[in-house]
């Protein structure tokens, strides 16, 4: 078990090539012994946006705070706070902060599998709570 507050988890730069103004909080993960997801915070600054990218895992994000766009190879499309938003596995997608304020998202992904649970999501490096 674990209750903590979110800003107790560690806020770390996105440093995955295509990344701009992106921060993480990695809130619930393996290394708490959650066994099949990880919940993280996403915290994307004004003109940021996380990398073009696509794996063969869902997304599944809440907007707590701000507004944005969900950039596809099929367009994009408008998200703001309260919205939930899911992607599809394959989906090649990014998550853009079109407003002037900070935007927040939670965003929960399955472990891919146990060998690989140390890597980031978003790209081959380790992450410090993964």
């Amino acid at each position: 078990m674990k209750i903590q507050h979110f800003t107790d988890a560690p806020l770390e730069e996105v440093n995955v090539e295509g990344a701009t103004k992106t921060k993480i909080r990695w809130l619930i993960s393996q290394k708490d012994r959650a066994p099949n997801f990880a919940m993280r915070m996403f915290e994307v600054e004004p003109n940021g946006h996380t990398p073009f990218h696509q794996h063969d895992w869902e997304h599944e994000a809440f907007v707590l705070q701000g507004k944005g766009a969900l950039v596809t190879e099929n367009g994009e499309r408008e998200f703001q706070q309260w919205d939930v938003i899911f992607v599809d596995p394959n989906l090649k997608h990014q998550f853009k902060n079109t407003g002037d304020s900070m935007m927040r998202f939670l965003c929960a992904i399955p472990h891919k599998n146990k060998k690989e649970s140390s890597q980031n999501p978003l790209g081959g490096k380790e992450v410090n709570n993964c």
